[in-house]
């Protein structure tokens, strides 16, 4: 399976991913990108210095998303949902293949996503003889399980210090250790 990560600048988060996605756990159809990338920009010093902390030297130039990538990849894992959403907007053809990094490998939402679907529905079926008590009474339901889904987004240590980057690290870390389980079981 090819995977291609997207970042913003493709400094810091998704060359973290590429890296240890190809080095801790033997990927090698792995690419990084970035949807402001400056084309062969190195990564942060505090992104070679997080990885090199856990054993990896990272040897990176920053590249953009681009058509002939998105084609290159079976899978896009995107680092927050607004990637996720420029992706879909810029390049409308490869949709079906954009996740969250986070979104593809948890399932810690399914059952909420299911039970909200639910209420979703009967909202909008019974909308019309609902008093305004049950409206009210669905709305507060709605929004507390709203409030339970999970964020999607990895953090942006982008101009922080190198604990920050490290922090994401361990973060994208426990994502892709899901990751491998899953490619191992399809």
């Amino acid at each position: 399976m090819n995977i291609l990560f997207v970042c913003t600048g493709n400094t810091c988060r998704s060359p973290m991913a590429e890296a240890l996605l190809r080095e801790k756990y033997g990927v090698k159809t792995v690419k990084s990108a970035g949807i402001f990338a400056h084309e062969g920009s190195t990564a942060t010093p505090q992104t070679a210095a997080a990885l090199s902390e856990v054993g990896i030297q990272l040897e990176h130039r920053s590249s953009s998303v681009s058509k002939e990538l998105l084609n290159w990849a079976d899978i896009v894992l995107t680092m927050t949902t607004s990637h996720k959403q420029s992706l879909i907007l810029q390049y409308p053809d490869s949709q079906e293949k954009y996740y969250t990094l986070k979104e593809y490998t948890s399932g810690a939402d399914k059952g909420v996503w299911t039970h909200l679907k639910k209420l979703y529905a009967e909202l909008e079926t019974e909308f019309a003889s609902m008093t305004a008590e049950q409206k009210q009474e669905m709305k507060l339901e709605i929004n507390e399980l709203e409030e339970q889904l999970i964020n999607y987004d990895i953090q942006d240590p982008f101009g922080s210090p190198v604990e920050v980057y490290q922090a994401t690290l361990r973060e994208l870390d426990q994502h892709l250790q899901e990751l491998v389980r899953k490619m191992n079981h399809v």
